[in-house]
């Protein structure tokens, strides 16, 4: 087997430093600072097996966050397998880390595994101004439109009616987040995280699907009105400390979750997650009605909190594969893969293969 071992750009925290990670205050959503919070370790690894190949193949696999924030730090990757060639990309527009593999026709069973190592600990904003500052480029990112997140018509005129009376954009932004989780519906049905097509769920009015769709509407609802709001793709790496539904440890091959923040002026990126209480919803303890305490908990905790039992990968949308000859996607959450120039169906194992699994390092 070939190794290779890639160290983050912007670590922070060494692989070697995994034992010393302890207790921190944390500066949330680089914003205000809350209770010390503890650092966790993991490492996920990613095992990608390419099916009835016949032909040049090439396979891209989502990393984990970078730069550093301060609730996620990446402390690097290594990789096996039996690629002719590998590499690490960082994309363009949003800076998402992608591994690419690639193999030459001859190959009969291409295979490539990833070995991904971070540290986490909980975000919980307290909504106090600070000196903090994000960039203006950034911020402008964040409020455009995106081919299945448009920031007019019906998205633009459905925001403004929900944030009618509202003045400041805090409020707008719980407007928003009560909003989406009073209306939509989590549907167990939907493949994978559901596509995200915020245009088509408000002009249908069928406002069911994943986390990729909920949390989208929200993000797409708060740029309408002006608020920097971005989805954050990952995966849940660990059972949760509250929720049964909101966690998943060992083979998290299934275990994708999009969360999102919205930015406040003076205060810094806040974590929301509507779609999150709606699984609660329709998963803790067989379905639960919203008036149920432990779903009004999650309603409360999941505006301005996140349980970081996850893997944060990217904030990226349209995202066009490094050498890749398909169309962009939508968002790069899951391995993908392409032969002869054909893309994949990475939720179809019996053209594209993976496992994942996950566990917690010993601190």
């Amino acid at each position: 087997m070939n190794r290779r071992a890639f160290l983050a750009t912007s670590m922070g925290l060494s692989a070697a430093a995994v034992t010393g990670l302890g207790r921190t205050r944390s500066a949330i959503g680089q914003g205000g600072s809350v209770e010390a919070t503890k650092w966790r370790a993991f490492e996920v690894t990613t095992q990608v097996e390419i099916v009835n190949p016949a032909g040049p193949a090439r396979a891209w696999l989502p990393l984990p966050l970078s730069p550093d924030t301060d609730y996620f730090k990446n402390l690097g990757q290594t990789s096996s397998g039996n690629a002719k060639a590998t590499r690490i990309v960082r994309e363009e527009k949003y800076g998402a880390g992608i591994f690419m593999a690639e193999w030459d026709g001859g190959e009969a069973a291409p295979a490539v595994e990833v070995i991904s190592r971070f540290a986490t600990r909980d975000r919980a904003a307290d909504f106090k101004p600070t000196d903090a500052r994000e960039d203006r480029r950034v911020l402008a990112r964040y409020t455009e439109s995106t081919r299945l997140m448009p920031t007019d018509g019906i998205v633009q005129k459905t925001a403004r009616e929900i944030t009618r009376g509202q003045k400041s954009d805090v409020d707008k932004a719980r407007a928003i987040y009560e909003w989406v989780v009073d209306n939509t519906f989590r549907d167990p049905k939907v493949r994978g995280c559901g596509v995200g097509d915020i245009r088509a769920m408000l002009e249908t009015g069928n406002l069911s699907g994943k986390c990729a769709d909920l949390n989208a509407l929200y993000v797409g609802l708060a740029r309408a009105v002006g608020i920097p709001a971005r989805d954050v793709y990952g995966v849940r790496v660990a059972d949760s400390a509250e929720f049964k539904s909101l966690g998943k440890s060992g083979d998290i091959t299934r275990a994708q979750h999009c969360r999102a923040e919205f930015y406040l002026t003076n205060v810094g990126w806040i974590p929301v997650d509507p779609a999150d209480v709606r699984k609660v919803v329709l998963e803790e303890r067989g379905g639960l009605p919203l008036t149920d305490p432990a779903v009004q908990r999650a309603r409360a905790k999941l505006f301005g909190q996140w349980e970081m039992n996850w893997l944060a990968y990217n904030y990226a949308h349209d995202v066009k594969l490094p050498g890749s000859t398909g169309e962009p996607l939508g968002f790069f959450m899951y391995p993908q893969a392409e032969v002869n120039g054909a893309r994949r169906d990475s939720l179809d194992p019996d053209t594209l293969r993976y496992k994942m699994t996950a566990k917690e390092l010993s601190a």
